[in-house]
C-alpha cells in the first residue's frame, strides 16, 4: 500500500496534485531528516510527545476550603426558566450602544 520509501519528487507531485506549493529546501531538509528511519516509528514517537502537551479546556475548579459545596440532589431547572434565562441574556448584550461585535 504506496511507497515505503518515496523520494522528494514523488512527495512534490502528491502536493502539486491537490494545489500546494512547495518549498524544495523545506522538503530536503525533510527527506533528510526522515531518511532511514521507518515512519510509523517517527510517528509513533511524535504522538508520545503530543500526549504530554495540555490541550486545554478541562480546567479542574475546587471548592474555596470553608465553602459550601453545590447541592448535587437539586432538581434541574426546567424548560421554562431555561427559556427565560436565555432571553434575560439577550436583553442585557442589547444595551452595548445599538450595536454588537458580530453585527
Amino acid at each position: 500500500m504506496g511507497n515505503s520509501s518515496p523520494s522528494a519528487k514523488d512527495i512534490k507531485k502528491i502536493l502539486d496534485s491537490v494545489g500546494m506549493e512547495v518549498d524544495d529546501d523545506r522538503l530536503n531538509k525533510v527527506m533528510g531528516e526522515l531518511n532511514g528511519k521507518n515512519i510509523g516509528d517517527v510517528i509513533a514517537q511524535g504522538i508520545g510527545k503530543f500526549a504530554s502537551v495540555p490541550a486545554g479546556g478541562a480546567v479542574a475548579v475546587s471548592a474555596a476550603p470553608g465553602s459550601a459545596a453545590p447541592a448535587t440532589g437539586s432538581a434541574p431547572a426546567t424548560a421554562e426558566e431555561k427559556k427565560y434565562e436565555k432571553k434575560e441574556e439577550s436583553e442585557e448584550s442589547d444595551d452595548d450602544m445599538g450595536f454588537g461585535l458580530f453585527d
